[in-house]
This record gives structure tokens, C-alpha cells and sequence, in this order.
């Protein structure tokens, strides 16, 4: 899933030891545009945030995975993001293919000359 929103707040980095080795996470509150606006906390697992990213007020389009899992008999929901892109950010300059040398645009149509006679009645 994919979704563009304005960053509204970031919340402290954690970070700590598990089982399989060290773990850093970083949650982000994000707002929706549209008549009724919606917050949304998403959590970056891993290296997965450029903190020159995390300027309040960047609009970025986030792709994230929705997962549930159950504990105790309630359920918990997690909105996990996989790729965090500030939105809009074009493509530099040099990386845009020219177009082959030979490449030529077609000439405009001539418009036929205009009659040297005049056929108004007046």
C-alpha cells in the first residue's frame, strides 16, 4: 500500500537487543489530506528513514505493510513502512535521457497562401 501525507510529529528513536542481535525503530505521525483529515503512527524498522527526511511539515509518500497479531485475546495493529520518500522530489537533472541526435521533430504544417481576390459582397 502506498500513501502521501504530511508529517505532523516524530516520536524518539528506541532501539534495543533481541534474540536475533541488536533492533532500532522509528515511529512517525503522519496527516491525511481530505475533508476529514486522518493521523497515522508508522514505524520504520531498521535503517529504513533518512533523517534529513524527518522535517515537520515534509509531505512524503511512504509504501507500508498493515499487519494484525493477537495477544492476550485483543488485537494489536502495526502499520509497518517499507520504503519512506519525501513526495515531489524529482529526478535529477542529468539522470533525464536526452533524446537520440538524429531525433528531429516534425515541421508544422505551411498554411496555403491567402487568395489575392476578394469575394465579399460588400
Amino acid at each position: 500500500m502506498q500513501l502521501t501525507a504530511k508529517l505532523t510529529q516524530v516520536l524518539p528513536p528506541e532501539s534495543g537487543m533481541g534474540k536475533n542481535g541488536e533492533w532500532k525503530k522509528q515511529s512517525i505521525i503522519v496527516e491525511t489530506d481530505g475533508q476529514y483529515p486522518k493521523k497515522i503512527c508508522i514505524t520504520a524498522w531498521g535503517d529504513k528513514i533518512n533523517p534529513s527526511q524527518l522535517q515537520l511539515g515534509n509531505t512524503l509518500t511512504v509504501d507500508f505493510d498493515i499487519e494484525s497479531r493477537e495477544f492476550n485475546g485483543r488485537w494489536y495493529t502495526d502499520v509497518k513502512a517499507w520504503k519512506i520518500e519525501t513526495a515531489g522530489a524529482t529526478m535529477p537533472e542529468a539522470a533525464i535521457p536526452a533524446p537520440p541526435a538524429d531525433y528531429l521533430l516534425p515541421e508544422p504544417p505551411v498554411a496555403a497562401p491567402a487568395p489575392d481576390f476578394d469575394d465579399l459582397p460588400f
